[in-house]
This record gives C-alpha cells, sequence and structure tokens, in this order.
C-alpha cells in the first residue's frame, strides 16, 4: 500500500486518507474515489488529497477483519460468540450468554506480531461475561494489509478464542452463623453472583457454625456447587469449613488463595460437585477471588491448587481502608 498526498486527477481508485470539505458538502475518509468524487473535488477547488492506494497484493482493511475474524472464530455458535460485521475495519467478538473468555494466550500474542496493523485485543483469560459483552475486538489499523501478513495471522490464530457457557444449572449455599455473628449479611451479594452465571439458587440452609452441622449440610443441600460462607472467617485448614467438607466425606484440593481481597477461599469437592468456601469479602457485591473461582467452576473449567497459585499475579484487586488493619495505613499526625 501507498500512503502519501497525490494530484486530484492521480487519486482514482485510491482510498481518501482525509475528509474533505467541498463547500457544498463533504467526502468523508475510507472512501474509495470515483471519477464523480474527482469531480466535485475539483470543482471545488481541491488540487491534492492524501490517500492510499493499494498494491495488487492488499486486502482492504474490511475484507481483512472480516477474514480474521473467521479464522478466529470458523464456528460461532460452538464458540457461543456473535461475530459483528467489519466497519472501518473493525470486527467485535461478542458473549452470546453469560460465561467465561476462554483465550489462546501464545497463539493470540503471535497474532499481535505478524504485523503492526493487524490488532486484536481481548479481555483478560476467563473474564467473567455477560450476555452481549465484548469479549475481543479486531481492528486493522490501515486502510489494507498485505495478504501474506493477513494470511499468517489468521494460520497462527485459528479458534483462539470461545466463550465457555455455564454447565451446572443450579446452586446451594450454606450460611453458619455465630453468636453477634454476620448472620445472613451477604445472601443477596451471593445469589447475584450465581444469577450473574445464568444459574437458579437451588437451596439456602443457615445452620450453627459447628463442624458436626455443617457437614450434615454439605451431604444434603441440593445443588450442582455447593457454596459454603462461614460466621467466622476461616483461618486454618482445619478449621469448621475444611474440616466439616472432609468429614461430609468430601476433599479440600486447596485453602487460601493469593488474591486480595478474597485470601481465605478454600476448594474441594463432594462426590462429583464442586466446594467453594467463601472468603467473607464475599459477603459484598464487589470484585474479589472467589468470583474467579466461581466462575469458572460454573462453567465446568477444572480449577486446580496450581491454578489459584497462579492467580497471585495481577490478583491485588483492591485495597480496602476500612479493615482494622489496611495494607497501607495512613501516616498518623503526631499530637504536639
Amino acid at each position: 500500500m501507498k500512503f502519501g498526498t497525490v494530484p486530484v486527477q492521480e487519486a482514482l481508485g485510491a482510498v481518501l486518507a482525509h475528509s474533505v470539505d467541498l463547500g457544498q458538502g463533504r467526502l468523508r475518509k475510507g472512501v474509495v474515489l470515483t471519477k464523480d468524487h474527482i469531480a466535485r473535488l475539483e470543482a471545488a477547488g481541491v488540487h491534492d488529497v492524501v490517500v492510499a492506494a493499494l498494491d495488487a497484493d492488499d486486502v482492504p482493511e474490511n475484507a481483512a477483519a472480516q477474514q480474521l475474524a473467521q479464522a478466529l472464530v470458523p464456528d460461532p455458535a460452538a464458540a457461543c460468540l456473535r461475530v459483528t460485521d467489519a466497519f472501518t475495519g473493525r470486527v467485535n467478538l461478542l458473549a452470546d450468554g453469560p460465561g467465561v473468555a476462554v483465550l489462546d494466550v501464545p497463539a493470540l500474542e503471535a497474532l499481535n506480531r505478524v504485523h503492526p496493523m493487524i490488532t486484536l485485543a481481548t479481555v483478560p483469560p476467563f473474564a467473567q461475561m455477560r450476555a452481549k459483552g465484548m469479549v475481543g475486538t479486531i481492528k486493522i489499523i490501515s486502510y489494507a494489509v498485505p495478504r501474506a501478513a493477513l494470511e499468517q495471522a489468521c494460520d497462527i490464530a485459528r479458534a483462539s478464542v470461545r466463550l465457555a457457557r455455564p454447565v451446572h444449572a443450579t446452586a446451594g449455599l450454606i450460611i453458619t452463623e455465630i453468636p453477634g455473628g454476620a448472620g445472613e449479611k451477604g445472601r443477596a451479594a451471593i445469589e447475584a453472583r450465581v444469577t450473574a452465571l445464568g444459574m437458579d439458587m437451588a437451596e439456602v440452609r443457615v445452620i450453627a457454625h459447628r463442624q458436626d452441622a455443617l457437614a450434615v449440610a454439605i451431604a444434603g443441600i441440593r445443588g450442582d456447587v455447593i457454596l459454603i460462607l462461614t460466621g467466622s472467617a476461616t483461618s486454618d485448614d482445619n478449621d469448621v469449613g475444611p474440616a466439616a467438607l472432609r468429614l461430609a466425606g468430601g476433599q479440600v484440593e486447596r485453602f487460601g488463595m493469593p488474591v486480595d481481597p478474597g485470601n481465605l477461599l478454600f476448594l474441594g469437592h463432594m462426590a462429583d460437585k464442586p466446594v467453594i468456601g467463601l472468603p467473607g469479602c464475599a459477603r459484598a457485591p464487589a470484585l474479589n477471588g472467589a468470583d474467579w473461582v466461581l466462575s469458572r467452576v460454573a462453567c465446568g473449567i477444572h480449577v486446580s491448587a496450581d491454578d489459584i497459585a497462579g492467580m497471585g499475579i495481577g490478583g491485588l484487586l483492591k485495597e480496602i481502608p476500612t479493615r482494622p488493619q489496611p495494607r497501607n495505613p495512613s501516616p498518623r499526625t503526631k499530637k504536639v
């Protein structure tokens, strides 16, 4: 592609790079100049224009964006994505419902190294999506790109973007109480998280904060996923929550996560049901580590202890100044 200023008489068939005011009307950038356009430019006294002249092996921006989208998402229905029509070199990839973005990160990084004019921006891997949320946007920056570079990008990143939809339909929530504790505070926030993932809350049980009572509840509660919110924070792998899961016949995969807020989460399973011990911060609607785990579990994505360990980089989500011991206390003013 050749880009630059040319006499109007030599601009036929080129792409107008910058809009031109004709006095009466306007030619907008991106238009392919025809004989009629040339005549109007000459009548308006315009002698030179800035254009992009495509070479024989160039692919125009919209066609290039659409071709790359087809490579990234060859079967939109199977990928649970909606692919928009190309416009000004852009195609958006939209979630076809709630779910989690699943990305082949090495392939997508390689795509963005092929040619600086061929770009793809996405949400972070495993980001929780709502219906119609934008998972990614393809943008061809220039008016055209070399065909060879486009084909290379398509080959590298074929079928590299999809949305994992929830595979679990219901959840059961167990809340334990202690005297003077939070009680059912946070129930609405947790139910909202479940609903946002397209699931229903099958049952909520409120019980005493005792290991034996919790074990019975774990063994009997309805729901494809079991959520536990303890009245007292889980402080050890042998505390009431994890111990009750083991007593009920389940297993604990991991206690503690390097995400703040969300450190005091535990994850395990009871037979074939995932079990998530929620940290106290889950009582609030703000993003915390439990959201990262719950969304993946709901969508059938296995979360291992190693996966949780890897969440620490980028896991510092938000400072909470109302904590009794904030991580970055403000300096006290010395009295005189």
